[in-house]
């Protein structure tokens, strides 16, 4: 598919999962010759607490998002990398929808530097009436991230590998709901290239907290 590395995201299930999945990730990069990054997704305030104390043990901290409560906890928490899917289920039954976001958690997104993730499966798994919704809050949401700039990343959102997409495919799809072509390129490059990068400086040991970090002089 074109991709020079990838994130395996899972569920803290506690640090013999987390070590059992970091020796199968090392296995399999070495392997297959693609970096492979460990991720874990946070499902509700205390998870987020406990991976965020935790933020130097693996690579890459995202949040399930939905919950308002909960989408505006990851925004607000700088160890945060990334707020998945904020739009997932906000357009039930019986409740008023709503893309997840306003323009005060976006706002908050830019400054703790928390990328809005667009993710496809999002799409790809919903159909008919409730694809055109979550369709519609994915463009507000890009519409807010543009606007106050905070960071734009495009995900596959895949479960297994029938559902990875190429690159072009999600570029494409993303210049449908709002993006340019280069601010598409970028949410799926250079945006997750700078994540990736400033997730290695959180696990160095000079970096004590979001905001400091040890300076060494000569």
């Amino acid at each position: 598919l074109g991709y020079t590395g990838m994130c395996f995201v899972s569920y803290w299930n506690g640090k013999n999962q987390m070590e059992k999945e970091r020796q199968e990730i090392e296995k399999v990069s070495k392997s297959a010759g693609i970096q492979i990054f460990m991720g874990f997704e946070a499902r509700n305030t205390k998870e987020l607490g406990k991976l965020a104390e935790m933020r130097k043990e693996f690579d890459l901290l995202l949040v399930g998002g939905g919950d308002l409560e909960l989408n505006r906890a990851a925004v607000e928490t700088p160890e945060v990398d990334i707020l998945a899917h904020p739009e997932y289920g906000r357009h039930q039954v019986g409740k008023m929808a709503d893309s997840g976001l306003n323009h005060v958690l976006v706002k908050l997104a830019a400054k703790n530097n928390v990328a809005i993730e667009i993710n496809f499966g999002s799409i790809f798994m919903s159909s008919g009436y409730n694809r055109a919704k979550v369709l519609r809050s994915i463009r507000q949401n890009i519409m807010l991230a543009k606007k106050f700039k905070a960071p734009i990343i495009l995900c596959s959102g895949a479960l297994s590998h029938f559902e990875l997409r190429d690159s072009q495919s999600m570029i494409s799809m993303a210049t449908v709901l709002g993006m340019d072509l280069n601010e598409a390129k970028d949410a799926i490059s250079k945006v997750p290239e700078k994540t990736v990068k400033d997730s290695i400086e959180k696990r160095g040991k000079d970096w004590v907290m979001p905001g400091v970090k040890v300076i060494k002089g000569d």
